[in-house]
């Protein structure tokens, strides 16, 4: 999976007025970051929060890229993993960046995946009353989606991301080179978010992606296109829509389903969230079509796509037992977007046709979902 690197910066801006910021896509943004963050933050001091696996491979990189502009920083490295996205963990990450000193002006760095960039979004959000941050993303789902866009927090035992707030990011560097040492897993995983942009309302691109995968996945020119035209589609709802009072909601297909798979598996490595979100996609378009809103030669086609990316697409491809269906709906009835108790889901009548669907009757879903066990 090697990223050319002759490849010009991709700069994708995110125009919020006074919170605007901008993305960028290049190989080697890694190495430039130092004086990118020198420029931009002048006399700030940086508070970088990473993982452990995170550290182990990328960190030389942009250290020696901070050590060379002569920045001043405090490396905060904790374990990988979605569970770390916990209100203890959330605790221990304010408590050592207070223990650094980081002043109001200073600069939090999120240098990790989806986990980080939430985690210490979240952070920055609530440190002296609200920090800066940068997103420095080095997973592709967190290039495409989580960090962009201004989402940010943990998870709670009755479901993923309920305590949080919208801070949106100073500059979001999306480097290329970083990718390379993803685990074909977490590869994978990511490109479930990539497919999910062309699935909302972009057949267009979804039919690009079915052309252009095996050249993404071998980290060929397609890859640095994929990651620019999903972080497009995510920046144009974004500047629409900041704080999902609306059609952001959008950006959540798959996620409904797919967040309350995660939370009936703890958290754990037995499904990671782009695995999660991809078995989410494949039911929400079988559900539309029980329904009678789509049909079924788009959900195979949506389900070959996500099998050939070496993708779940059902509830058995999740290995060990899920608990009963009716523990699951009250899992979905947690999601976020639950409004006065009432079930809100994305559903879709086709690729590229999403909408968002209010009161859902809980008892299709719990019928749709004992069938879909049986598969």
């Amino acid at each position: 999976m090697s990223t050319q690197n002759a490849q010009e910066p991709i700069i994708v801006p995110i125009d919020l007025e006074d919170r605007a910021y901008d993305i960028e896509i290049a190989p080697d943004v890694l190495d430039r970051l130092g004086g990118i963050l020198k420029q931009k933050f002048p006399g700030a001091r940086f508070g970088v929060v990473t993982d452990i696996n995170v550290k182990n491979a990328q960190w030389a990189r942009l250290q020696k890229s901070l050590d060379a502009n002569g920045l001043d920083y405090a490396l905060i490295s904790i374990p990988p993993g979605e569970n770390a996205k916990s209100m203890a963990r959330l605790d221990s990450v304010v408590f050592a960046l207070l223990k650094e000193k980081l002043e109001r002006n200073d600069i939090i760095l999120a240098f990790g995946g989806g986990v980080i960039g939430d985690l210490a979004g979240f952070a920055a959000a609530i440190m002296r009353r609200g920090m800066d941050f940068v997103q420095i993303p080095t997973s592709l789902l967190a290039q495409v989606d989580s960090s962009v866009g201004g989402k940010t927090g943990v998870n709670s035992p009755h479901g993923k991301n309920l305590i949080g707030a919208f801070h949106q990011p100073k500059f979001v560097a999306a480097d290329l080179g970083v990718l390379d040492s993803l685990s074909d897993r977490h590869f994978r995983a990511g490109y479930a978010e990539v497919v999910k942009y062309g699935l909302i309302d972009d057949e267009e691109f979804f039919f690009w992606l079915e052309e252009n995968q095996d050249n993404i996945f071998e980290g060929g020119p397609a890859r640095a296109e994929a990651i620019a035209r999903a972080c497009r589609a995510k920046a144009r709802v974004v500047v629409a829509d900041e704080k999902e009072q609306g059609q952001r909601a959008l950006l959540n297909l798959g996620h409904t389903f797919g967040h309350a798979l995660e939370a009936a598996t703890g958290y754990s490595d037995r499904l990671i969230h782009g695995e999660g979100v991809a078995i989410g996609m494949a039911l929400a378009h079988r559900f539309s079509t029980s329904l009678g809103l789509s049909n079924t030669q788009d959900d195979q086609r949506v389900v070959a796509h996500l099998k050939k990316a070496g993708l779940p697409t059902n509830l058995s491809d999740i290995p060990g037992e899920l608990p009963p269906t009716q523990e699951l709906l009250d899992l979905i009835a947690q999601d976020k977007k639950v409004s006065r108790g009432a079930l809100t889901f994305i559903l879709t009548k086709g690729i590229g046709k999403a909408f968002i669907e209010k009161n859902v009757n809980p008892d299709l879903v719990f019928e749709f979902l004992n069938k879909e066990r049986q598969k």
